[in-house]
């Protein structure tokens, strides 16, 4: 029998990472948020989500920390979703599945592309080694190791070297 292991018990980042914004709507929200958008219909209109599934959503998304709730009118009292410094954090990561997405396409089949505020060129978003300035790729050369807090079981998965798991 197989044992299963529920996300939130998981202590790998890119569960604890999946648990906050994986959802789908979550990352459209914040991709909005990116653009500007900080007031309940603004995303509604934009995104074609039902306002039920938007409250639940920004509320989530406030709890974990992504999005801050400020007023801005006092009658009636409305408010708007401002990203917190945690929230701007995703942004590299928001680019990163953006310029994925594109990376399949035909530039002339592109929706939407990157460009540089200052110049309006578009750009080609890369992940690097902040170290070596070396580009992370699909070739192999980084591998996944065991931290100095993983647990027993997070060794035992990375035990092989990782020369051996390229």
């Amino acid at each position: 029998m197989v044992s299963r292991i529920r996300l939130e018990d998981r202590e790998c980042p890119l569960s604890t990472t999946v648990q906050h914004v994986g959802e789908w709507w979550t990352l459209l929200i914040l991709h909005d948020a990116f653009d500007g958008y900080t007031r309940f219909d603004q995303f509604q209109e934009s995104l074609g989500i039902s306002s039920s599934m938007l409250t639940t959503r920004l509320k989530t998304l406030v709890t974990d920390g992504l999005l801050e709730r400020r007023p801005y009118q006092t009658n009636p009292v409305r408010h708007e979703y401002v990203l917190t410094d945690l929230g701007r954090t995703l942004r590299p990561v928001i680019v990163a599945l953006a310029a994925w997405g594109n990376s399949r396409l035909a530039p002339e089949q592109r929706s939407m592309v990157l460009v540089d505020a200052q110049t309006g060129e578009e750009v080609e978003p890369v992940v690097v080694d902040a170290r070596t300035g070396r580009r992370l790729d699909d070739s192999g050369s980084y591998v996944f190791a065991a931290g100095p807090a993983a647990s027993q079981a997070m060794r035992a998965r990375y035990s092989r070297p990782p020369s051996e798991r390229t």
